[in-house]
């Protein structure tokens, strides 16, 4: 709960666009969430899926007379709207329970809290070098290609080879700002 006057991560997270649309939630105490980030394919995508489906379907029902013309539509309709799913399912969020010093996951693989040094934001100018040159081999890239920011987690962890994670994010600064609020309480 804010008095008047006092800005939290959940009251800035009720003004932001992408929490409007169900992309970024933050801070839910009640299951432990600090951050939650479903990294969707833009709206516009699914049309011109679907806008494609509907082209191939019509060059089959031209094509194949003996075919009911609405059989291609319906087969192939499916086939974009379950890529982009497929291509949207990522989900990137901060958990932390009790005495937990949390988790931070980005897809199916998950980092403790506790082996990350530190944490920093790439803007979309530098997103290039980040995922050019300047990338580490050894490292864990989480990267989707329409969305042009990303998060520098620099691990220190002797046991483990990845120097450090590259992930895709809508809100770098929220997220990093998250990270960097878990970390310094571990």
């Amino acid at each position: 709960m804010s008095t008047p006057g006092e800005t939290t991560l959940k009251d800035v997270s009720d003004h932001d666009p992408n929490a409007a649309r169900g992309k970024v939630a933050v801070e839910n105490s009640a299951t432990g969430v600090l951050y939650s980030e479903k990294l969707w394919v833009p709206w516009w995508w699914w049309p011109l899926g679907l806008f494609a489906s509907s082209m191939v379907a019509l060059q089959f029902a031209i094509g194949i007379r003996t075919l009911p013309t609405w059989l291609p539509f319906l087969l192939l309709a499916p086939i974009p709207l379950w890529v982009l799913w497929h291509l949207s399912r990522t989900q990137i969020s901060v958990t932390q329970d009790g005495n937990d010093p949390g988790t931070f996951h980005a897809g199916d693989a998950h980092l403790p809290i506790n082996v990350i040094a530190r944490v920093a934001a790439i803007p979309a100018t530098a997103k290039q070098a980040a995922m050019g040159r300047q990338l580490d081999p050894a490292a864990f890239v989480q990267h989707r290609t329409w969305i042009n920011t990303l998060i520098l987690v620099v691990l220190d962890d002797p046991d483990d080879p990845t120097p450090y994670w590259l992930v895709s994010t809508r809100t770098p600064d929220k997220l990093v700002g998250v990270l960097n609020d878990v970390t310094n309480r571990k």
